[in-house]
């Protein structure tokens, strides 16, 4: 393996520019306000503008481009060729899903509607090929039609790549985040499954996400090659045998690789270039023939142009470099997000039980324990899971749906925490809330479609007598879509602020997902064309507009390691913009007892957080602080009762460290922390 200094490749660079008398644009790049072509002489001209540009396509008299408003084209076919001019571009979204963002302002709603989000483009001559989260889409014709070719799989979303490719017939493949890769002749309209040979996550037997999949036509036919999101691993797919053979490893347990570019190689052979760690590889025939740090040179991209690139397009003579997914190779903070994450990194600490933080002998024991364990983050519950308000506050805005339940000395609190130099933290139970849940007749509830009442969800058992028992759940839950309660969070989120918390949480973002009876919840406060991530990003949204402290959100395990928000909303790719830190909670407790208990089974909470943390990290693509709850409570599972102890513990830590992640945070519901010393 050989790595090319960085002074070469730029000296290759320059000359490469240099050389282009030919071409307008010698550099395209990608970034979150368009699309800009950089000039021979080093001039910037924006090309396309009106959102976020992360994908490039250049076919032959046409260009494509994947932006956060959807798939546009320019058909300037003349110049295209050349890479000038390419300043006419034609929106292409008729006939795709719409994403309706609601806003409100000022007591008033309105509504933004926007092209569901693409997750990847791909072109074969006039066919393009996009995946959304949940189905596919195919245009024969640049764009002007699409039709719909459905989801490769029904149980949930999370789609991640897409190609095309002309085979014995058109075939268009499609990776999925949980069930790995399928292909679809358009005309049969069957997905099936593809995947023999492609590694597997340990433990499952799902293969381990396809983050790319690249075709490449040469004279001696058609390849298709693919990577993995989550470790280096490249594949080559033997379509006769309908079956990958690895090509190329790194040996590691993660590492993430995505953006796969192929060029021809010498006759029938090819180079894939793909983006590594802060690299860019290439591999050619059986190795990587060169590797090159190129984060210098974003940086400079970014000093010299005040651009943080997405995408890149070069050419020059036929050779061509085509690279999307640059946050890979890109540590160039956005700076909209840098100022509230300096404060928000490097903490460790635990959650505190209010119930006794109220009382001054266990509020002691927490400090005790602060001070002992060397942490400097305490969370606490200002809107509990119940939906009171832990705080006195005479704000009417709050007490008209809230209730001040056994305040904390809210000021005595903060001062001792901060004498410690603890950064505090405020939780706010979000949508699980029974006290809003039962004002005004239940206006603000998820809604029983059966009984015509606020929605509970419930779970029968048959008895030995073949009696049918329901259990009834403590739970009550407000409707994630209704804009009175994001108002009404927002504003305890303002007040907490304005009392000096350092950071505001939210949990239980999210919708519920408990009960036999989940089928018949209604959601009275559903506008037209939204869905359950749609309402989780316009609420996150709308307290961003109005809260300057950094914020956080707890998420479900599965959400932080998986590329899907199914049944909850929590779309972590869609919602990282928003916050400035992501909790999941990767409780081992809470996994599939036999999942990563590979040998040596103890490991297994090492394993969890350790690959748990960088998948969320990769999924929300490095623009967030991932600060993962740790379990610091004993549950009666299989694992637990074998594994629990202060190991189980540290190594969930460690695992963290290992990956990384600049903080994490104890749970224990009993207050009870012995096992963190």
């Amino acid at each position: 393996m050989r790595k090319i200094p960085l002074f070469l490749f730029l000296g290759f660079f320059l000359n490469f520019l240099l050389s282009l008398s030919a071409q307008d644009y010698p550099l395209l790049i990608g970034t979150s306000e368009g699309l800009d072509g950089l000039m021979r002489d080093g001039s910037r001209v924006r090309l396309w503008q009106g959102g976020s540009v992360r994908k490039i396509v250049r076919e032959n008299g046409y260009w494509a481009i994947l932006t956060s408003e959807g798939v546009f084209v320019s058909e300037e076919s003349a110049s295209a060729e050349k890479g000038q001019n390419l300043k006419q571009w034609e929106e292409r979204n008729a006939d795709l899903p719409v994403k309706t963002i609601k806003v409100f302002e000022n007591g008033q709603k309105s509504f933004i509607k926007i092209t569901q989000e693409i997750k990847d483009l791909k072109a074969d001559g006039d066919t393009l090929v996009i995946a959304m989260k949940d189905a596919v889409y195919l245009s024969h014709n640049r764009g002007r039609t699409w039709q719909d070719l459905g989801a490769p799989s029904a149980r949930t979303n999370g789609i991640k790549a897409v190609a095309v490719a002309r085979m014995t017939e058109l075939v268009v493949f499609a990776s999925h985040s949980i069930y790995g890769v399928s292909y679809l002749f358009p005309r049969r309209s069957k997905w099936t499954e593809l995947n023999t040979g492609l590694e597997k996550l340990e433990t499952t037997d799902n293969p381990d996400e396809v983050s790319d999949i690249a075709v490449a036509a040469t004279d001696g036919g058609v390849t298709v090659y693919a990577s993995q999101s989550f470790r280096g691993r490249l594949y080559r797919l033997d379509w006769t045998r309908k079956r990958w053979t690895q090509i190329w490893s790194d040996g590691k347990d993660f590492g993430p690789t995505d953006s796969l570019d192929v060029s021809p190689d010498r006759g029938e052979g090819v180079s894939l270039r793909f983006a590594m760690d802060g690299e860019i590889a290439q591999w050619s025939e059986g190795n990587i023939s060169q590797r090159v740090d190129v984060r210098d040179f974003i940086k400079n991209i970014y000093r010299n142009l005040n651009i943080v690139p997405n995408c890149l397009f070069m050419s020059n003579s036929g050779v061509t470099m085509n690279l999307s997914e640059l946050w890979l190779i890109n540590d160039v903070a956005n700076p909209r997000q840098l100022s509230r994450q300096e404060l928000a990194t490097g903490k460790k600490g635990l959650y505190l039980l209010i119930d006794k933080a109220v009382r001054e002998t266990d509020f002691n024991q927490y400090l005790d324990v602060i001070d002992r364990a060397g942490l400097n983050l305490a969370v606490i519950d200002m809107k509990d899971d119940f939906g009171r308000l832990r705080w006195r506050t005479d704000n009417p805005t709050l007490t008209t749906k809230g209730r001040v339940f056994n305040p904390i000395d809210i000021d005595g609190f903060l001062s001792a925490m901060k004498a410690r130099g603890v950064y505090t933290v405020a939780r706010i139970v979000v949508f699980k809330d029974p006290e809003l849940a039962q004002r005004d007749g239940g206006k603000y509830a998820v809604w029983d479609a059966e009984t015509g009442k606020p929605w509970r969800g419930y779970f029968e058992t048959r008895t030995e007598t073949g009696d049918v028992k329901r259990s009834l759940s403590s739970e009550q839950w407000v409707d994630p879509y209704s804009e009175v309660v994001w108002d009404y969070n927002t504003a305890v989120a303002r007040e907490l602020e304005d009392l000096g918390f350092d950071e505001i949480q939210f949990d239980y973002i999210r919708f519920p997902t408990d009960g036999d009876n989940l089928y018949q919840a209604r959601y009275r406060w559903r506008d037209a064309d939204m869905d359950k991530d749609s309402a989780i990003l316009s609420f996150l949204r709308h307290v961003r507009a109005r809260i300057s402290a950094p914020i956080s959100i707890d998420i479900y395990g599965a959400n932080g390691w998986y590329r899907t928000g199914a049944r909850t909303g929590q779309e972590v790719e869609l919602l990282a913009p928003y916050v400035d830190v992501i909790c999941p909670m990767y409780y081992p407790s809470h996994f599939e007892q036999y999942f990563l208990a590979q040998p040596p089974a103890e490991l297994r909470p090492y394993r969890i957080y350790f690959i748990g943390t960088g998948r969320n990290s990769v999924i929300a693509r490095r623009q967030v602080i991932i600060r993962p709850w740790a379990q610091a409570f004993y549950l009666n599972v299989s694992y637990d009762r074998k594994f629990y102890n202060r190991d189980y513990v540290r190594r969930q830590v460690e695992g963290v460290n290992d990956a990384g992640a600049p903080g994490y945070t104890f749970w224990n519901t009993s207050g009870r922390y012995d096992d963190i010393f």
